[in-house]
């Protein structure tokens, strides 16, 4: 198995498991406020960053799978050999946007964040580990796409 089915598989295994964490929490934060009538302190934090990892992690997944969104109107009148260009293109203004936005503004986030140790108020986690979501998701989106641009 490739080591890209592999990545493929752990990212979709996490993403299940994060989600079934998700489902529970959010079900115990029914039960606790609807039956206990005392509800729990920290579900709807854990929900909240939970969502956010679903997110930012479901959209390296998708950028995997090639599956995201495009408009392709362009892509649909151009000939064969201005497809190619256009998509290449389309890759490398995805690394670069991964580079610059994801990876490194996503570091200097989670930096701050850390040397200002904040945390969340409720869990009393460090926002650093929620942030660390936008650049490991940047550099599987690079690693994704930089494998599309290397086998076409």
């Amino acid at each position: 198995m490739s080591f890209r089915k592999r990545l493929d598989k752990v990212l979709g295994h996490t993403l299940v498991f994060i989600m079934a964490v998700m489902v529970v929490n959010v079900l115990w934060q029914v039960f606790s406020r609807y039956v206990l009538a005392e509800p729990s302190s920290f579900t709807d934090e854990l929900a909240r960053f939970l969502m956010i990892w679903i997110g930012v992690l479901g959209a390296a997944y998708v950028a995997g799978r090639n599956g995201h969104v495009a408009i392709n109107v362009l892509a649909r009148r151009a000939n064969t050999h201005n497809q190619k260009r256009l998509k290449r293109f389309v890759r490398v203004a995805i690394v670069l946007f991964c580079l610059f936005a994801m990876v490194i503004g996503g570091l200097r986030l989670v930096y701050v964040t850390y040397v200002l140790e904040q945390y969340s108020p409720a869990l009393g986690l460090p926002l650093a580990v929620v942030y660390l979501v936008i650049p490991i998701s940047g550099l599987l989106i690079i690693y994704y796409k930089t494998a599309d641009m290397l086998t076409d």
